[in-house]
């Protein structure tokens, strides 16, 4: 029988069109386009079937099956009670393994399609529980079941690490997040992040809009002292130029003021410039009457760059006056660039979104950084990481207090921090950029990075979707429960602010 030579023309279309589609996704402009872009690689690819299957071994696809047929079970014979009872039982974010990453690593464009139909039946199931009227399901009963499976839950947060000037790419982060209707509530930020966390804390969604012009904001924040000027300063940087930068963009708020005026839960961390002293997260709860100009001013207070700064908050009177009188305070990155530990314990915040741009730490996170690496070099760089860090502690302590100490104890709080979070989303660096991280941006320059920040967003947007989507149901639920109880006017625009923050764009 005559031999019919292999045809290779469709391997040469496939791999033009895979070329096509990354190239699509690479250049993407929106997130519609890079989404469009991501599905057709993954039908291509074969990631569409992978998504329509159910079994992965990095799951318990049985346990999520069974609960997503009980819970349709139950809605479908109005059984409000049995719905709460089995919810309570078992809602938590990690169910089954659900939240593993690798499940996020296969497709372009989300995870296994059993996992979102779960989530969304559950969100489905709890905006069921707080509309429904039934004497099944008393009020009562029905307060103390969102109040206390909503604090077991948790809640999400977005961290905004330093970085200087790379920081601008925080904008980007917020900027892709808040058009999916995806910015959470809880947001935190140092040094540089403190920046665009003030920002972001201080004006409206009405306002935001405007934010994302690179036209829009103020962002001449450097300029040197010169030799005398350094001197006397202890900074080569001019901390007035910096200031008037914040001030600019920032307003005279305070941290409830702020809170009041976008429902928005701002966190900045500073460190303390002076022996004795421990650093600080300043927010609506701590420090309520600070203004965060301030704290943000303080938050980027570089050591040898900017000087130390003072906190300044309003009296009774509404007078600004100086907070801690004498006590000032340095770079929130040196003590707490992610303060996780404090946000959990004050904000019931259990899952954290890291954009990440501290030029000593980008180099080190990839895409797959939450998978436990194996293998000689793993373990050689972990017993180098933990035999430094063991170092400095022991030199801290037994050193006494002095300068040298006091320098050591900065190092070493630096090098025994965490610096990624349960998403992680970060730039790629270039020597222009490091060259370019102590100067002014210009308006193409800010443009640059948001446009990047957003670029790097994209592919997390499903996963944060999924990861956040039933604490974001519960918060809409709890408001509508208490518009329900009070009802008045205060409660109607908190309410409003809130569900236009978490829920933007609902989806179905």
């Amino acid at each position: 029988m005559r031999r019919v030579p292999a045809d290779n023309g469709f391997g040469i279309r496939m791999k033009r069109s895979l070329k096509a589609a990354k190239s699509a996704m690479v250049s993407a402009n929106t997130y519609d386009e890079w989404k469009a872009a991501a599905v057709a690689h993954d039908r291509l690819t074969g990631m569409d079937e992978w998504r329509a299957e159910d079994f992965s071994p990095d799951y318990d696809y049985r346990l999520i099956k069974s609960r997503l047929a009980e819970i349709r079970k139950l809605r479908r014979e109005n059984d409000p009670m049995g719905l709460a009872f089995m919810l309570n039982e078992g809602l938590h974010g990690n169910l089954a393994n659900m939240a593993n990453p690798a499940l996020y690593m296969h497709a372009q464009f989300g995870t296994k399609q059993l996992l979102t139909d779960y989530l969304r039946e559950v969100s489905e199931a709890l905006n069921y529980l707080c509309d429904c009227d039934s004497e099944a399901f008393p009020y009562d009963q029905k307060i103390k079941f969102f109040q206390r499976t909503g604090r077991s839950f948790g809640r999400s947060a977005l961290m905004l690490s330093g970085g200087a000037t790379l920081g601008m790419f925080h904008l980007g982060v917020i900027k892709g997040l808040f058009e999916q209707g995806l910015l959470p509530r809880v947001i935190s930020g140092s040094s540089a992040g403190s920046i665009i966390a003030a920002v972001v804390g201080t004006h409206t969604d009405e306002e935001l809009v405007q934010m994302f012009d690179p036209e829009y904001l103020t962002l001449q924040a450097w300029r040197g002292l010169g030799v005398w000027g350094a001197l006397k300063e202890r900074a080569i940087m001019d901390g007035r130029q910096l200031s008037e930068c914040i001030r600019d963009n920032v307003g005279d708020f305070t941290f409830e003021e702020a809170f009041e005026r976008t429902g928005r839960i701002i966190n900045i961390t500073v460190s303390p410039a002076d022996p004795h002293q421990q650093g600080r997260i300043l927010n609506y709860l701590t420090s309520p009457n600070v203004l965060v100009r301030r704290a943000s001013l303080a938050s980027c207070a570089i050591p040898g760059v900017f000087p130390a700064v003072e906190l300044e908050g309003k009296n009774i009177q509404g007078e600004v006056v100086p907070y801690m009188p004498g006590r000032r305070w340095v770079d929130g990155t040196i003590e707490a660039d992610l303060p996780m530990l404090r946000l959990a314990r004050m904000h019931n915040v259990n899952h954290y979104i890291v954009s990440q741009t501290n030029p000593h730490v980008v180099p080190f996170l990839t895409e797959k950084e939450q998978l436990r690496e194996t293998g000689l070099l793993p373990f050689a760089k972990d017993m180098v990481t933990t035999h430094s860090r063991n170092t400095l502690k022991l030199a801290r302590r037994h050193m006494g207090p002095n300068v040298v100490s006091n320098l050591i104890g900065k190092v070493h709080a630096i090098t025994d921090q965490k610096y990624s979070g349960d998403i992680n989303i970060f730039p790629k660096q270039t020597p222009a950029k490091l060259l370019r991280m102590l100067s002014n941006p210009t308006p193409d320059d800010i443009q640059n990075y948001i446009v990047e920040g957003e670029r790097a967003t994209w592919p997390k947007v499903e996963r944060i979707h999924n990861s956040t989507m039933l604490s974001r149901t519960f918060d809409t639920c709890l408001l509508r429960l208490k518009h329900r109880t009070y009802g008045d006017e205060q409660l109607k625009q908190e309410s409003k602010k809130v569900v236009q923050l978490l829920n933007r764009r609902r989806r179905s």
